[in-house]
Order: structure tokens, then sequence, then C-alpha cells
């Protein structure tokens, strides 16, 4: 049961008194669909930029700082070159499924963004299976990288594939049970929901050591399923060129950038919403100025977003081996004790509440 009227919703009902149900339902939905489009292009862009200035930064270099003021419009003119650049391909690789494959990765995530709730009224669908489906819908990207690296008939390219896969699979284990932790403490799938059940503390205060570690397990294995440094192994630069889209050019190329970017920004996202209570304040000041919520839901994402470009920056790249004892031989066992361990606190109820 949705809690409030959400996005959707609101411009469905405002259409209905223009013009006719069903032109009105599907006038809402190109309505959301553009409105999130908008949100995923300006969010990928300007997550690149931040980027290069967080690399600059460690690297006590200046960063790109020519085009618009501190080169705030670098990333735009970036993306009309990659607009204007001849899409090339090789003769013998599989065209149709070579065409498709950055369009798994892209839909993929902007299906992610609908379920956020970056207020209790902007979000575009509130299901009860909210974090089920953002776990399903992660799994969907890494079909676009298969196919990617096999239809490139190039080696390399199928060898970052190769990795994509395995590392994906592993590390979505860690990425599930540890939202499954959270899930125990709060009864529930449904976003809004986790949300409303935080406005008494945030859930990584409430679920004491085991909420901590959740989410300590959940950053490293979300890292890891980006395929960002130091988990990288799927764009190994001096083995393997690109990876899986080293065949790719032009804004096709830049679809798979900008996803691992916006991949970036989702699993950022579900960490706000499930462990840092989404939009809500630790004052309590949304509840009367709802729009705040909106800041505060970005503010903490990006301070997330920061933290993981902090670990590419910092960390070397791991060995495959290394990579895979990490999730089999540590993080999993980890997590499969954990969550015990958080299932017994919420059968003796031993959260804290604020």
């Amino acid at each position: 049961m949705n809690i409030s009227l959400n996005i959707t919703e609101t411009i469905q009902d405002w259409l209905m008194s223009m013009m006719p149900e069903g032109v009105a339902s599907i006038a809402a939905m190109v309505s959301v669909a553009l409105i999130y489009l908008i949100i995923f292009a300006v969010a990928g862009l300007y997550l690149v930029l931040l980027e290069r200035k967080v690399a600059a930064w460690f690297q006590l270099r200046i960063g790109p700082n020519r085009v618009g003021y501190w080169g705030l419009l670098q990333t735009m003119a970036d993306a009309l070159k990659l607009v204007s650049k001849e899409l090339t391909g090789t003769v013998k690789a599989d065209k149709f499924l070579y065409n498709l494959a950055p369009y798994f990765v892209i839909i993929s995530s902007l299906m992610a963004l609908a379920v956020f709730p970056f207020t209790k009224e902007f979000q575009a669908f509130d299901i009860n299976i909210g974090i089920f489906f953002l776990i399903a819908i992660s799994s969907v990207g890494v079909i676009g990288i298969l196919l990617a690296g096999w239809s490139s008939n190039n080696k390399f390219a199928l060898i970052g594939a190769m990795r994509s896969g395995v590392q994906t699979i592993s590390y979505e284990l860690s990425v599930g049970l540890s939202l499954l932790t959270m899930v125990l403490l709060t009864g529930s799938l449904q976003l809004s929901e986790i949300v409303e059940s935080q406005k008494e503390g945030w859930l990584i205060l409430q679920g004491h050591v085991p909420a901590i570690i959740a989410f300590m397990v959940y950053m490293i294995a979300g890292t890891a399923e980006t395929n960002r440094a130091p988990f990288d192994m799927v764009e190994a630069e001096s083995e393997l060129g690109a990876g899986f889209h080293t065949e790719y050019s032009g804004m096709k190329f830049a679809y798979f950038f900008l996803a691992e970017f916006i991949n970036m920004f989702i699993i950022a996202a579900i960490a706000t919403t499930v462990f840092f209570g989404a939009w809500l304040s630790p004052f309590g000041i949304t509840e009367s100025l709802p729009w705040l919520g909106v800041f505060w839901f970005l503010g903490k994402t990006i301070v997330l977003v920061f933290l993981m470009m902090w670990f590419r920056w910092t960390f070397p790249r791991l060995r495959v081996d290394q990579l895979l004892t990490l999730e089999w031989k540590y993080l999993l066992p980890i997590n499969l004790v954990n969550i015990v361990i958080m299932a017994v606190m919420v059968w003796l109820n031993l959260t804290i509440k604020f």
C-alpha cells in the first residue's frame, strides 16, 4: 500500500482532468520517463565531472578548468564530442547483438532510478518489492556487458566480459545478503515503508553493530559490482585495453561510460535509502519542509559516491584470485553470520529506538 501519492499518480490525476483516462495514463508514463531521462543524463554528466575533480584533488592537480566556470561545462563539451563521433565497429561483429548491448546496460540503470524515494512524493513507482526489484534489475545490466564482449569478436573484449560475469555473480550475493539483513530489521521490502521506519532513527543506528557491518560489506561489494577500482579487472587497461567495450565508439561507448557512473549513484542511493533514512533529516525538518528532502537525499548520496571515488584513487587494483577470495572466503561468511545475529536481535527486540 502506498504511503503517499507519488509523482506518477500526481501527474496522471492532473492529466485526467484535461483528457480521457487511457490517454492520460500513457501521457503520464511518457512525462515521468522524460523527467527521469533528464535526471539520468544530468546526473551522469556531473558525476563524471566530480570524478575528474576528485581525481585531480587526490593527485594534487587542477583538473578540468577551461570550459565554463571552474570547468563545469567540460562534460557537456565531451558529450557533444561523443555525439558527433562516427560509430565504428568490427567487420566480423554480430551486428544485432553488438548494437543491442549498450541499451541493456542503460535501460537497467534507468529502471532502477524509478523506484527511489527522492522525497515522500517524488517517487515514480512505489512497489511493495522495491529491494527485490533493485537486486533483480541490477543483474540485467551484466547481460549487456556479456553481449558486448561476445558480439565484438575481440578476445580482449570477451575476456573482459567473462570477468564481469564472474565478478557480478559473486558480489551480488554479498549485496543481496547485506540488504536482506536490513530487511529483517524493517520487516518490509517496500522502500517507502523502509524510509518510514527510520523516522525514529536511521537503520544504521537502530541495528547496532550488525547494521554497521552490513553497511561496510554492502559498500565493498557494491563497489565491486559496479566494476570500479580497485575491482576493475573487467577494464584492466594494462591487460585488456578498454575491456568489454574496446570495440565501441561515439555514443555507444558513452552509454557504457554513463551507465558506470549512474550505477555508482544507484549503489549509493540504495545505501542512503536503506541505512541513512533517504530524504529524512536527522533534525526532523523535512517533515515541515518536504522539498528539503531532495537535498538531504542527494547530499547523503553524494557523500557515499565520494567514498567510492576515494576507494578508486587510494587502493591498487586487485588480482583476479584476490578479487574472488575476498568475496567467497571473507565477505560471504561475514554476511551469513551477520544476518543470523540480526535475526536474533530482532527476535529478542534488541533494536534501538530514538
